[in-house]
């Protein structure tokens, strides 16, 4: 993934295996702009603080890693009023694992105690340093899963 972009996700668990199990990822409350700066190609890693969406259990996990496939950001209609955008992704057999043995060789955490601050934003870039590292720690099992 050298000419590729990365990217790292956050979200709760259980909003990332609901994501996992039906092939989609949803970022920033269902928000458009920040699916439209990712493409078909790009390596995705998703980060959980929690268990559950504002919930206050620390799970500090990364949760699903894959690509996304080809096609746009679509909207989904939840029900409710709550229409969300999404963009679907191949997620990779992985295991999730904890961010804690990473944070001293993760570039992105290397700003050291204040390296949760970019979370905030819900989706930034990560090195592909960082984004094999984490694949790798995942167990994903790369070779299962074709891009298209």
């Amino acid at each position: 993934m050298s000419a590729q972009k990365n990217w790292l996700a956050v979200a709760s668990a259980e909003h990332v295996r609901r994501g996992r199990e039906l092939g989609f990822m949803q970022v920033c409350h269902g928000k458009v702009a920040p699916l439209r700066r990712v493409h078909p190609g790009n390596g995705v890693v998703y980060y959980s603080p929690t268990t559950s969406f504002q919930g206050k259990d620390k799970l500090q996990c990364f949760t699903a890693v894959g690509v996304v496939k080809l096609g746009q950001p679509y909207e989904f209609d939840m029900g409710g009023g709550f229409r969300p955008y999404r963009r679907d992704v191949d997620w990779w057999p992985a295991q999730e694992a904890s961010i804690r043995p990473l944070l001293d060789i993760l570039e992105f955490t290397a700003v050291g105690s204040n390296w949760g601050y970019q979370l905030r934003f819900g989706l930034f870039s990560i090195s592909d340093h960082d984004f094999k590292l984490i694949a790798e720690t995942m167990r994903a099992n790369v070779a299962k899963v074709e891009v298209v």
